[in-house]
């Protein structure tokens, strides 16, 4: 069964910024603030800079393949099973791990309005909250997305004020020396709060259920990057401007210092609860798109089929919520999260790699079904960037955290090859790689294949009679130059096999449709047609001609040929066929993919596949 388009715009937007606002708003800041004084608000700018290229990429994607399971569908797609396993692995792991760390931090800052809370309470808190979201989850995205966007714009109007409110009170004098440790703490600054725009890409594990994913996706991430960012700077810029500079670099709720001083008492109090609503959408945010990761690998048969079942009430996965959601609780009460938060967000950041690499694979392996709505900028230059960069704060990030990391890596691949590999075998984009650079025949199109369902779905089109006369239609490609009397000739003798005509009735209805008027239409384009006799026959012939075809009257050679023959009685078949040929060829790449598909089979996608209106 399907899972529920039931995520719009707005949406999308909150669960991306509410994934982002939490530890790295509330709790970061004084720590930054330590390492890099003033200076930290530039390490926030910086380190919104190195998770763009990572952004476009995953929204390229997203758009191209709008499934569930994210970057571990994009991985598998793109280099195969192998490293899919661990990129799917990784990606539950870590947003499982981050909305745990999210749900104790509830109950941390609940501390703020009630001093007498323990540890034990503060794990009961997160526990409850978990359930919780278990149970809304599985009962649908829609009330997952309402319940996101009251608490982000509630908490985005809290901040606005408090920004506002402090602008007044900012002491520029605070802001001297800026960078009082110089600018090498402030990359590394950057490093320890990259991790705070992580959430921003957790949107595309549930791209299969957002409406519109070739617009929402896209806009809804930039958008929730442009506030998030402009929130980080505003709200980092007042926090510094009004806290005393040895206060700020020794609290962990420098938010709710900042609104003391504002407000005095009350202000802690609206900003506890402003953190608590943080906490919470990050949390909410986090299970939605956690649970997709295990339904997308059991589909693909990674794990055991359980999975991927959703409720026909609720058209959720409801097993792999519970799944995800029992860890979580299980991750609370038995786990130090501290080294294994450092840990999930390494393999964050090692995602973010596999997501460049990914677009970069798929780009350049030429599969014509590969048909994304939103393409990244500054192709490949920015993906590039965003690898190098993603590569240093590895580096950055300590020995413990790498080790547990490689630890998980060895267990993801140990999994694959003793349980998978024996089992499965997928095409991936990588294949089509070495096939076309090798110019060696190694795939069978199955991913080609399961792109283009993808692209029909994502665009719900629904078969018409167009697509069917083309899902059978024969296809001639011609390498070398020929003559039109020698292309009527082989078309005469193909078509005659379909239609039961004889070559030369057929040959002579072409030439004198030729001498009535040119049917080359435009420069490279034909589309000879003609009636023939008897009752419900229409037919098409796609023609590829890379050296052109010479035909009487036309002042260029044609390259693209559409060859129509039909029956008196199929006349509204026939313009039905010429309208939809008109609408895919105008398109301004139509002919360089025409001319640079690799396989004759391609031909038929492309029309399959090419924008038009259907009836």
């Amino acid at each position: 069964m399907k899972l529920k388009k039931g995520l719009g715009l707005s949406d999308v937007f909150a669960i991306a910024a509410g994934a982002m606002i939490s530890s790295g708003l509330f709790i970061l800041p004084g720590l930054a603030f330590a390492k890099a004084g003033p200076a930290m608000i530039l390490a926030y700018i910086i380190a919104g800079i190195l998770v763009i290229p990572t952004m476009l990429a995953k929204a390229e994607l997203a758009t191209a393949m709008p499934k569930a399971g994210g970057v571990y569908f994009y991985v598998t797609r793109s280099m195969g099973i192998a490293p899919g396993t661990f990129a799917g692995m990784a990606a539950w792991f870590s947003l499982s791990l981050k909305s745990a760390f999210a749900l104790v931090g509830i109950g941390a800052f609940a501390i703020l309005l009630n001093p007498g809370i323990t540890i034990l309470h503060i794990k009961l808190i997160a526990i409850a909250c978990c359930l919780f979201f278990i149970m809304l989850n599985i009962l649908g995205t829609k009330p997952v997305g309402r319940l996101q966007i009251s608490m982000v714009f509630l908490l985005i109007s809290i901040l606005i004020i408090y920004v506002a409110r402090g602008a007044i009170l900012t002491q520029s004098e605070r802001f001297i020396p800026f960078m009082p440790f110089g600018f090498t703490p402030v990359f590394a600054t950057a490093g320890l709060v990259f991790v705070s725009y992580g959430g921003l890409t957790k949107i595309v594990s549930i791209a299969e259920e957002v409406k519109n994913p070739g617009r929402n996706i896209p806009l809804g991430m930039l958008l929730a990057f442009t506030v998030v960012l402009g929130l980080y700077i505003t709200v980092g810029f007042v926090t510094v401007g009004i806290i005393d500079p040895s206060t700020l670099a020794n609290t962990l709720t420098p938010i709710s210092e900042g609104a003391k001083i504002l407000w005095g008492v009350p202000g802690i109090i609206i900003t506890a609860i402003a953190a608590l609503l943080a906490f919470v959408s990050t949390a909410n945010a986090g299970i939605l798109a956690a649970s997709r990761t295990p339904l997308a690998m059991s589909r693909d048969q990674l794990l055991p089929g359980f999975l991927q079942k959703v409720s026909h009430k609720f058209r959720t996965p409801h097993n792999s919520i519970l799944f995800t959601g029992i860890f979580m609780i299980a991750v609370i009460l038995f786990l130090n999260l501290e080294n294994l938060v450092k840990a999930a967000s390494t393999m964050k950041i090692l995602l973010f790699i596999t997501a460049n690499l990914s677009l970069i694979i798929m780009r350049e392996s030429k599969i014509p079904n590969y048909q994304p709505k939103f393409k990244a900028p500054l192709y490949p230059w920015l993906q590039i960037i965003g690898i190098i960069g993603c590569g240093f704060l590895i580096i950055k990030m300590g020995r413990v955290p790498l080790m547990i990391t490689g630890i998980f890596a060895t267990c993801s691949m140990l999994w694959y090859f003793f349980y998978l590999r024996p089992k499965i075998s997928r095409e991936s984009a990588i294949m089509y790689l070495v096939e076309r650079v090798t110019d060696r025949q190694i795939v069978t199109d199955s991913l080609k294949d399961e792109l283009r369902e993808i692209v029909k779905a994502r665009d719900e089109i629904i078969e018409d009679e167009f697509d069917k006369l083309v899902k059978d239609a024969l296809i001639l490609n011609f390498d070398e130059k020929i003559h039109f009397d020698d292309f009527i000739k082989i078309a005469a003798d193909k078509l005659s096999q379909r239609t039961g005509l004889k070559p030369k009735n057929l040959i002579a209805l072409f030439i004198e449709r030729e001498k009535q008027s040119c049917t080359a239409l435009r420069p490279g384009l034909a589309i000879p047609h003609i009636i023939i006799s008897g009752k419900k026959k229409f037919d098409v012939l796609l023609v590829r001609a890379k050296q052109g075809i010479i035909f009487p009257d036309a002042s260029d050679p044609v390259h693209i040929v559409f060859a129509l023959v039909g029956t008196q009685d199929m006349r509204n078949s026939h313009l039905r066929a010429l309208m939809a040929i008109a609408q895919i060829t105008q398109r301004h790449d139509f002919d360089k993919k025409w001319l640079e598909a690799r396989k004759i089979e391609d031909l038929r996608d492309i029309m399959l596949l090419g924008k038009r209106q259907r009836t």
